[in-house]
């Protein structure tokens, strides 16, 4: 036996759906794990029978007890995309698993609204909150979103209208290749009003064709929103600066930002923002900021940004390593010292002073890590009587450090 791990994909259409080397596997199983819908779409078999536990990680405890046994586990469409399969990879090798997909929710999705699945945006909020898909709200963008309920396709009806893409389009489709398919359409600003949601099958696919009001000026992907998008003190990093900072720290996939002095959480928000799935964790010593930081990322489509009230290097200690730092304030060489000591390989530091002692520390830094120092200078046109002129914001010192 090369492996005891079957992981399999099925539809609506059940076994009939199922390739041959997939059925082979449910058949010879002795344990077959799955949700009561994946048991109800797999009838007549021999093995033993389990249902999928909560939380799911108790199920990757319980599988280990199989060891010895042949066990397959039933998942929606394709294991590896959005679904439990995911968690299996990460835990055993691919001796002890092998995947069987089936034909996914969002292909299937796509195939009904004659979308190409390339030019589509495939997202989930199943266990996970809504607002984080508002970064692909754009004008023309298609969107496949995984659901957890029937109060979803109102709840983003509602942010939506929220952002100003209230004529979109969207498209409920269940039961997805079986013989009780359905289809439900509406319009979000007449969703978000009427919330049909005793019509909405629990277990469905919402398709979004996205379409701003007129007037409306969508806020971009980032780097570089507008200031007024976020809710401040008066106290953060202006949008020509985090552009900058923000492409400095270079964002992408999966990986984690430290933004130490998050103030309002305008850098790792846009963090965030930049790449799919990039993490970040906020810290800083005042709670009212804190309180902004968290008010601003639910608004901007971040909500799993993490915030931790403390002072940094002392508040550092028990987070996981990070792949990029952002230190805007707060400047002490113990701090660049603890965090270059805990930044993972071709991790990167950014550091931005505005006083000259800040300026002389980022220099001295400089001196002893190496990395590059850069002078920012920015003005904005604006009134002077009857006529424009130039204002100068304060000039900004930067070192960018790369391990």
């Amino acid at each position: 036996m090369t492996h005891w791990i079957d992981v399999i994909g099925i539809g609506e259409n059940g076994l009939a759906g199922l390739s041959e080397p997939a059925l082979a596997a449910l058949e010879q199983a002795e344990v077959v794990i799955g949700g009561n819908r994946h048991h109800d779409l797999a009838p007549d078999l021999k093995a033993e029978r389990v249902r999928w536990p909560e939380p799911f990680s108790l199920m990757i405890e319980r599988i280990r007890g199989y060891r010895g046994r042949r066990v397959a586990l039933l998942v929606t469409g394709d294991p590896l995309w959005y679904s439990a399969g995911t968690r299996i990879a990460r835990e055993y090798p691919l001796s002890e698993a092998c995947f069987h997909p089936q034909l996914s929710a969002f292909q299937l999705a796509c195939a009904r609204m004659g979308w190409s699945v390339a030019d589509t945006e495939t997202l989930t909020v199943h266990g996970r909150p809504a607002e984080q898909i508002l970064p692909w709200f754009a004008p023309e963008a298609r969107l496949a979103v995984l659901t957890s309920g029937n109060e979803d396709p109102g709840t983003i009806a509602g942010l939506l209208v929220d952002n100003g893409f209230g004529p979109s389009r969207l498209t409920v489709l269940a039961a997805l290749g079986g013989p009780e398919e359905q289809r439900l359409s509406g319009i979000a600003e007449e969703w978000a009003r009427d919330n049909p949601r005793d019509s909405v099958p629990p277990f469905h696919t919402l398709c979004i064709e996205c379409q701003a009001a007129p007037g409306t000026l969508p806020v971009p992907r980032g780097p570089g929103l507008p200031d007024h998008v976020f809710e401040t003190d008066g106290n953060f990093t202006k949008q020509e600066l985090r552009a900058i900072t923000v492409c400095a720290l270079a964002p992408r996939r999966r990986a984690l930002l430290w933004d130490v002095g998050t103030g309002c959480g305008t850098v790792a928000i846009e963090w965030m923002r930049s790449a799919r799935d990039a993490e970040a964790i906020g810290i800083d010593k005042n709670a009212k900021r804190l309180e902004l930081a968290k008010g601003n990322a639910r608004r901007l489509g971040t909500p799993r940004l993490q915030l931790v009230e403390g002072v940094a290097p002392d508040a550092l200690s028990d987070l996981p390593d990070p792949d990029a730092v952002f230190v805007g304030g707060g400047l002490d060489p113990d701090l660049f010292e603890a965090a270059i000591s805990r930044l993972r390989p071709c991790g990167r530091l950014v550091a931005n002073a505005v006083t000259l002692e800040g300026e002389s520390i980022l220099a001295a830094m400089q001196r002893t890590r190496g990395g590059e120092l850069t002078r920012i200078s920015v003005a904005r046109a604006t009134g002077l009587g009857r006529s424009t002129g130039w204002r100068q914001f304060m000039p900004i010192t930067q070192w960018r450090f790369s391990r």
